[in-house]
């Protein structure tokens, strides 16, 4: 079967582009809006409305595969490619994406993805932006799959020799700013990691010393044991602090591990995940940061675990941080990792090489992106899957939920 044509559609994203670097420097708020100049280039305002792409494989059947262009909520940060928007890359899409598919026969999802991951652009000399490769390859997976009349779980269980996973992997729900109304929608909904609680301010949200970090986890281990949907319901605790810690704490490790060894008393009887201590500031400085923290709780005996996040963006990175052991757990953030091929390659070596993999992403992704990545979660097993997009829980979890759900159903029937 060959694909015959294809075809672009733009699209909204279940959140928005944020200027990461205008947060972190102060920016105020005005309702949803941030207020203030942004920092960082292509942003016309600090807050922007979230961009996608479908990208449209019409096959010689008549059948339709298709995937959807996303980038990260906090786009041109982190060393992460520059801000994604539809009117930008469409054409070029068109123009020099197209005909490398155009008329090509359907054979592996490898052997498609590779034609636009590792093939430069013509008119650069660089690598697609991460967001093209992104959606384009979940088409192509689509498309070997409804060749084969398979579930794309099982070609990438079959393409890479793994085993479409027996359970639903377990789902991580993220509040962002409304940490305590969604925190409780996640206990309803028995969420087995909560509740990512979006700390990236130092005075307004963290304290000047961490304090409101350690109200916010002690409100939050009450309000799961008062509320617990069922006999035995315990999440793990998995916060985000986007670097704050290295902000108040000037980068002292030893009191960084101290503040979290105490986070993790708080938490008890519940397990511990913080996300992103520190920020670097570029990614040699971030992988010695994180293993030198991840050492130090280590040695005071405590179980509390970091995860690595920024400055940990491709696959080459993430076997970076893997080897070197900066960090317990690996966001692999779909979205910067380019082709979604490079996501799955990224958990199989995080579970090769003894690190906990979180297959993650980003609020500002679609409907589409979160199902196609739930099939890569449920063929490769990773620790948590990000309940995605969105930042209101309830639509975020629903859409994976349900799409591991029909997997598990599909599989066994």
């Amino acid at each position: 079967m060959k694909i015959i044509n294809v075809l672009c559609a733009p699209g909204k994203t279940g959140f928005y582009f944020d200027d990461q670097k205008a947060i972190k420097a102060g920016a105020g708020h005005d309702g949803a809006f941030y207020t203030g100049t942004p920092m960082t280039e292509g942003f016309t305002s600090i807050r922007m409305a979230g961009e996608s792409i479908s990208v449209l494989f019409i096959l010689e059947n008549g059948a339709v595969a298709h995937g959807d262009c996303a980038a990260v909520q906090y786009s041109g940060a982190g060393g992460r490619d520059p801000l994604f928007l539809a009117k930008d890359f469409i054409p070029l899409i068109e123009k020099e994406i197209a005909p490398l598919y155009i008329g090509k026969e359907i054979t592996t999802f490898r052997e498609l993805a590779a034609l636009v991951d590792k093939t430069p652009s013509p008119s650069t000399g660089k690598i697609y932006h991460t967001a093209i490769r992104y959606g384009v390859t979940q088409a192509c997976l689509d498309a070997v799959a409804k060749s084969q009349s398979k579930q794309m779980a099982e070609v990438i269980a079959h393409e890479y020799g793994t085993t479409v996973s027996e359970t639903m992997i377990p789902i991580f729900t993220q509040s962002g700013d409304d940490r305590y109304i969604n925190a409780d929608k996640m206990i309803m909904k028995g969420a087995q990691v909560l509740p990512h609680a979006l700390f990236n301010h130092v005075e307004e949200k963290t304290g000047l010393r961490g304090e409101k970090i350690e109200a916010y986890i002690e409100w939050l281990r009450n309000r799961i044991i008062q509320y617990s949907p069922y006999e035995g319901y315990s999440p793990v605790i998995h916060i985000d602090v986007y670097g704050t810690l290295g902000i108040v704490f000037n980068n002292d490790f030893e009191a960084i591990a101290t503040y979290i060894a105490g986070l993790e008393k708080i938490a008890a009887p519940f397990h511990l995940r913080v996300e992103g201590p520190v920020d670097m500031g570029e990614k040699e400085a971030q992988i010695e940061g994180l293993r030198i923290i991840r050492e130090l709780l280590e040695q005071k005996g405590s179980h509390a675990e970091i995860v690595a996040d920024e400055w940990c963006n491709t696959l080459e990175d993430i076997q970076d941080f893997t080897l070197r052991r900066a960090g317990h757990m690996v966001q692999i953030k779909t979205p910067d990792l380019g082709g979604i091929n490079n996501s799955i390659e990224a958990v199989l070596f995080c579970k090769q090489h003894g690190i906990e993999a979180y297959l993650g992403g980003t609020c500002n992704e679609t409907n589409r992106s979160a199902e196609v990545c739930a099939h890569v979660a449920m063929a490769t097993s990773p620790v948590q899957y990000l309940a995605k997009p969105g930042m209101g829980v309830d639509e975020g979890y629903m859409l994976v939920f349900n799409e591991m759900q029909r997997i598990l159903v599909l599989k066994n029937r």
